[in-house]
């Protein structure tokens, strides 16, 4: 009886973690020089969810992205980690709680898919401590977790889009971080690949308890993964909440000036965004 006790106490602790913010930015403003280009923006992110960031080009989606990830310095407010400042915590100690998938990435050239997804393991290391079983153990099973370990012998460029995708996103999760960023990981794939990749980003947030934070164009592709969409216009926050909560024709209408009719999937009961064609009737 004692041991169903701590079971439960053990359980109950483990869903009031993931209902703690493990990423927030709070009155953030960050631009380019002088320039801001998101403008008094404050967010969460819960660890085992999808976060998804949309809104028109230029809205400052991968700004706001680039900010959470230190690349860019707020020009005020902040973005914190387990309630540390990012933007003042060590490299290598960031590194190893936090990975950014930016948009596009590209291999060098002969790079074998093994060699790249293994970068992913430098935060991890010292000059006392190279490489180890532990840090083979974890590019196996990212290989595996994203359905790339057939390929690790092969050149990167020598695969697929789609294919590449999954290797860089391997590479991320060698870093074992609880965060991961990623910038339009769905970028130039077919429907087929883009809704793949995503069901893998979903299976690793709700199964390994991660925080994923995603910026993405097609909306309804984040209308179907998402459990949070922050939705942008301008550098400022429009909306946030859950899928059906956000795409709606009234924002639709305001952040994108597009009409569109908003139905729920018969299965899933998401959103679905359906464009009216012009001259005809609403």
């Amino acid at each position: 009886m004692e041991h169903s006790v701590v079971d439960i106490e053990a359980r109950v602790t483990h869903n009031q973690t993931r209902h703690i913010p493990r990423l927030k930015v709070t009155e953030l403003t960050v631009g380019y020089g002088t320039k801001a280009i998101v403008s008094d923006v404050t967010i969460e992110a819960l660890p085992g969810e999808v976060t998804v960031l949309v809104g028109p080009n230029g809205c400052g989606k991968s700004t706001l992205l680039k900010a959470m990830a230190r690349v860019l310095q707020p020009m005020t407010g902040q973005a914190t980690l387990d309630d540390a400042p990012v933007h003042t915590t060590p490299t290598r100690k960031l590194a190893c709680k936090l990975a950014l998938l930016p948009q596009g990435p590209v291999a060098p050239e002969g790079l074998t898919v093994h060699e790249l997804v293994s970068q992913g393991r430098f935060p991890h290391q010292t000059l006392t401590q190279q490489w180890s079983a532990e840090d083979s153990r974890a590019v196996d099973a990212a290989l595996e977790a994203a359905d790339v370990a057939q390929f690790a012998e092969r050149r990167v460029d020598s695969l697929s889009g789609g294919q590449r995708q999954r290797c860089w996103i391997a590479m991320v999760l060698a870093q074992e971080t609880d965060v991961i960023l990623l910038d339009e990981p769905t970028t130039f794939l077919d429907l087929k690949v883009q809704v793949d990749v995503m069901t893998l980003l979903r299976k690793i947030a709700h199964e390994q308890g991660r925080t994923l934070v995603v910026v993405l164009h097609e909306l309804n592709i984040a209308a179907m993964f998402a459990d949070q969409i922050i939705m942008m216009r301008g550098g400022a926050l429009i909306a946030r909440g859950a899928p059906e909560r956000v795409i709606t024709r009234e924002n639709l209408r305001l952040v994108f000036d597009l009409d569109a009719h908003v139905i729920a999937d018969p299965i899933t009961g998401r959103p679905v965004c359906l464009p009216v064609m012009s001259g005809s009737s609403s």
